[in-house]
This record gives C-alpha cells, structure tokens and sequence, in this order.
C-alpha cells in the first residue's frame, strides 16, 4: 500500500510566484531557458538550469554548474524569494488547458515505495540521465522539481479536493509561454491532512506519469542517504520525494507522433505496397487526417494523407503491449519496413509531441527535413496502468502528457 507524508514546502510568496515558476528542466535546451530568463534573477530556470549563469556554450554537465544550482537555491532563500512553511502539509496544484482542469495532490512520496515497485513505471531509464539528476539532487540537498504520479479515482479525496476549489488559492496565474492557468492551495488542517495519508495508505499502487528519471533519481539518492547514515532511522526527510499525484481519469495523453527522414530505398509506391500487407491503406487526400481511434494511423506521404488501419492478427489484444498502436507501428512499419530498430538511437527518426499538432508534421515533410510521417492514436491512461501492473515497459515515445507541470510552485528539503 503507498505511504505518504506531508512536508514543509519551500515556495515563492505570492508576489513572487510568477517570477520564479518556470517550465520544467527537460522540455526546453539551455538557448530557450536563457531566452526565457532573460534579465529576470528570481528565474527558476537559474536553479534548474543553471548552465545559464555561465558563457553560452557551457555544458550542462559542467562541475561548476552544478554548484551554482547550489549556488543560486541558496540565494533565492537568502533573498526571501523562496521561503519554508512552517508547518508540514500537503498542497493542492490545478492545471487548466482548453477549458479543462485537473487536480493533484503535493505529497512527500516514499522512496521504498519506488524501490519495492509500489510506485509503478511503465518506463526504461538511462543511467547517465538519472546520473544527471541524482547530482542535482544532492548538490542542491533537495527535490527542486516535482515528478507526476497518478493514482485510481478515489471519491473521498476527489470531495475533499473540490471542497478546496471552491475557496481562494495561494497562487493564481497564467503561464505567459503556453497560455495554461495553474493555482495552488494549501492544506494545512490536520483532519484533511490524515484523510489524505490514510486514503493513499488503501491504495495497492501509484503510477509514474511523467518524470521517470526524476523518479529514480530522487529514490536513487534517499536510499543512498539512508546508507551513508549510521544513525538511520526511517522517518528523515530523504526517506521522501515530492511528486504531484492526479486521478488517472483527469489526465490527458496526447498522441506522441514519428517523422523519418527516408523510406529505406523505396519509392513511395513501394512503401504503400508494402504497408498493404498488415494494413487497409486508404487515400484521405491532402487535408490533415487525425487518426479516430485506436490501431488506425495516418501517414503523411508525398502532401496526401493517408489511412492506415491494421488488420485483424497483427496485434494481440491480450498482449497489454502488443496491442498498443505505437508496438504496432514499431513493429510492423519502422522495423519491418523501414528497418529502424532502435527508436532510442537512430538519426533516422524523430518524435514530435502532440501539443504542436500534425501540422507540425506536414511542416517537417513538405520543408523537405523529413521523408514521411505517422501519427498515432494517443495511449489512454488505463493502458499505461495495465502495462505498469503486468511490469512490462512500453516502448519508447509511446506518451505525451500534457499540460506540463509548472516547476517553482512547491520545492521538498531532503532535511
């Protein structure tokens, strides 16, 4: 069952807010987070990406920027634009994209969770990029970037969110980059407080959404400390990360989508030919195409769109990763046809996030970057929860989660 506590969050004063919040580390390069900073020193983007306060060109990886994360979280406190509560609680974070909001809980999440497989992945992690993140972690002595979990729908804790909803929050705002709005609020009261531990305390599993590295990295260094620590006991801070969980039925999965630079030496006649074999190929004509439902594809060829639906013994529905469209794609187009095996390596490949849309992917193909592309019904929720129960890892690129969460709001001290 999945343990949880409340923390003493680190956070802006409301002043401050929009000031330091910022997209999180890894959805945009070192050039954008400078942009995005410009002359502002409460950025957060001088913590989490702090190859910015040195020459343009400075590797991430560099010692010295690591010490200046340490550097500048430590200024940012100094200054009063970071401040810690004084009591240990949970927060309440809403994301609101095209008209719709979700809600997640802020919770200290239990780093043996992670390790035993109570906190789910559905995900492989590289070394060298939790090696990255553990550093920032350790250097900083603190989770500065939440990870994003979700849990089954839960009535109680649904009540008591939406009794929260109805009151003033903390903070209010809208991100300028993206056009989202996100607000926090507090959960101070002791009887809310126990109510939230104790409806995790009866669930079996959490889920990682998004964040996989960031997951294990945080775990990674807790169990490291509890290790280097002859005096441990179980109950000190970095027993605990901080992730912002949501109910699984509020989230959104956008379609994460493929473009390839060539058809392996065929024509496009050829190509079409040999997708007939495990797919009803369907001329749309030259409007954009979006795939209606699962196992039907669109592929973009030439300026036609074109329809591609699998047919019946290509998947296996009992397979929790064998029917997934992005399995089918992989298998039976990038690998058969195509001959890109490895989606992690190859140069011949590139994805592209729903948000940008599949204009996007008629942009890449008619501009002559790339040869062809294919679109994908997005995953659902309850397939990523299959996949993760049955501990089986989806292939890669397989989820777009959207919107992203806004980092600087909460930030969790490992003392």
């Amino acid at each position: 069952m999945a343990t949880i506590k409340p923390f003493k969050g680190i956070r802006p004063p409301k002043q401050y807010v929009e000031q330091v919040e910022s997209r999180p580390y890894d959805v945009l390069d070192s050039d954008e987070a400078r942009a995005e900073a410009g002359d502002n020193p409460m950025s957060l983007y001088r913590i989490i990406k702090p190859e910015i306060n040195f020459e343009p060109g400075t590797s991430e990886y560099d010692p010295r920027v690591y010490e200046k994360a340490a550097e500048n979280f430590q200024m940012f406190q100094d200054k009063g634009w970071l401040v810690q509560d004084d009591k240990e609680q949970y927060y309440i974070y809403a994301q609101t994209m095209n008209g719709k909001t979700q809600y997640g809980l802020v919770v200290g999440a239990f780093v043996n969770d992670y390790l035993t497989g109570v906190i789910k992945k559905h995900e492989l992690t590289r070394r060298d990029k939790e090696e990255d993140r553990m550093k920032h972690v350790r250097v900083n002595n603190a989770n500065i970037e939440p990870v994003f979990f979700a849990y089954p729908d839960n009535k109680v804790l649904n009540d008591l969110i939406m009794r929260y909803a109805q009151t003033e929050p903390e903070y209010d705002f809208i991100a300028p980059i993206d056009g989202f709005g996100h607000k926090l609020w507090v959960i101070s009261d002791d009887n809310d407080i126990k109510t939230i531990t104790d409806e995790f305390a009866k669930m079996p599993a959490l889920y990682i959404a998004d964040g996989h590295h960031r997951s294990a990295a945080a775990a990674l260094v807790g169990a490291e400390k509890a290790q280097q620590n002859p005096n441990h006991r179980g109950d000190e801070e970095y027993n605990y990360f901080m992730a912002v969980c949501f109910q699984a039925s509020q989230l959104t999965i956008l379609d994460y989508n493929r473009v390839v630079k060539d058809l392996n030496g065929l024509t496009s006649e050829q190509f079409l030919e040999a997708l007939r074999k495990n797919f009803d190929v369907e001329d749309m004509g030259t409007d954009i195409y979006k795939p209606a439902k699962l196992h039907e594809f669109s592929l973009y060829l030439d300026q036609h769109w074109f329809k591609l639906t699998a047919k019946d013994g290509t998947y296996d529905n009992n397979d929790p990763i064998g029917v997934l469209d992005v399995d089918i794609s992989s298998r039976l187009i990038l690998d058969e046809i195509l001959k890109i095996g490895d989606l992690r390596s190859s140069n011949r490949i590139d994805f592209v996030g729903g948000l940008r849309g599949l204009e996007e992917l008629k942009r890449r193909v008619d501009n002559g970057e790339m040869r062809a592309a294919l679109a994908l019904y997005p995953v659902s929720m309850q397939q990523i929860m299959d996949i993760a129960d049955s501990g089986k890892i989806m292939p890669p690129k397989a989820t777009w989660f959207e919107p992203k969460l806004r980092s600087g709001l909460v930030i969790h001290k490992l003392v």
